[in-house]
């Protein structure tokens, strides 16, 4: 829609690989960026969050800072790859069947995408790294597929759902206290605490708070953050993105993914309960600010896990649940370190 606003940060060389793919997978066509200075390089696929929350996705072509990682000198290291998930912006068709959007399936889906890529790209492994809602993927599939990767980096990882969201909501209640927001108490108060599974009403009502509370972005006044408005607008100004895409991203995936059935099943899936042991290399990258994702829970499970390598914690200093543009520069200098920390094994 403001394609004319579009200027790229940087630009792939002609040799190198910057392209749009569409995939079946799941049985649903989907759509992935590749950009890369080499065709050789390893890949990395990014798992977006929301769900219905493209970015880094399709649209974050030739942009440095996608939310989660700068990418302007990650496409020199690898073959980066962002994925608009199942239902959500350029992935969006009206006629995806509503049962298919749920949590199993986009795991699923995942491992089909990471097959793809492996086979396309001629590699037996790959790294992968997950953001909120995709950290939840991603934790999953690691767990499941360990042989098709090299590590896991999950950001802002979510261990479970309801224990999150009675963090959440002690945070908006102590929020609307803080602020005197007698309205907000009152309908906070009024559905309880987690887990929500009734619907989609009530499970809106603590989401409704965290917007207006800015739970996603820390700011103070020396920590000046883009916002979520400017994040979102590259959307709109993304030359791989008509306004369409954005809607079906904004609206109509969303109304898609956010059914009851979603609502109840989501809750059901518990990482602590259910991942005792990770084979493959974990990092764990989290705000310091994060009110969203709370990191205690994070905390709680890398203590509990039964592995002799205990994953590494990196903490943002300057972010909440979306990054801070200082900390994805120092992200994308971790997520370099990655092939150098596998190069020395292999020579050791």
């Amino acid at each position: 829609m403001f394609h004319f606003f579009y200027k790229p940060d940087y630009k792939i060389p002609p040799d190198g690989i910057d392209q749009i793919d569409e995939v079946t997978i799941g049985g649903v066509k989907q759509q992935i960026l590749i950009q890369s200075y080499n065709k050789n390089n390893p890949v990395i696929l990014f798992l977006h969050g929301g769900p219905s929350m493209p970015l880094p996705g399709v649209s974050s072509r030739g942009k440095d800072y996608t939310i989660v990682t700068n990418t302007k000198k990650l496409v020199q290291h690898y073959t980066v790859v962002f994925w608009d998930q199942r239902g959500t912006g350029k992935s969006y068709h009206d006629d995806i069947p509503k049962e298919t959007m749920n949590f199993r399936q986009y795991v699923h889906d995942a491992d089909e995408l990471i097959d793809y890529l492996r086979s396309k790209f001629n590699q037996d492994k790959i790294y992968l790294v997950g953001h909120s809602y995709g950290s939840l993927i991603g934790i999953y599939l690691a767990h499941q597929s360990p042989e098709k990767l090299h590590s896991y980096v999950g950001m802002s990882q979510i261990i479970s759902w309801t224990e999150n969201d009675k963090l959440c909501f002690k945070w908006a209640k102590d929020e609307a206290n803080r602020r005197n927001d007698v309205k907000a108490l009152k309908e906070l108060e009024s559905i309880g605490e987690p887990p929500y599974v009734n619907s989609y009403k009530q499970w809106g009502v603590l989401r409704k708070y965290q917007i207006k509370y800015s739970s996603m972005i820390y700011s103070d006044h020396k920590v000046k953050h883009p916002g979520l408005f400017k994040i979102t607008l590259d959307m709109l100004i993304s030359k791989d993105y008509r306004f369409k895409d954005a809607m079906n991203a904004f609206y109509k995936g969303h109304k898609l993914i956010y059914t009851d059935e979603f609502i109840k099943d989501i809750p059901t899936y518990n990482v602590k309960k259910d991942i005792r042991v990770l084979k493959v290399p974990v990092t764990f990258i989290h705000g310091r600010k994060d009110v969203h994702v709370h990191d205690e829970l994070l905390l709680e499970y890398i203590h509990s896990l039964e592995m002799n390598q205990k994953p590494r914690v990196i903490w943002s200093e300057k972010s909440s649940h979306i990054f801070h543009p200082d900390d994805t520069a120092l992200i994308e200098k971790i997520l370099i370190e990655e092939i150098l920390i596998d190069v020395k094994k292999e020579l050791a």
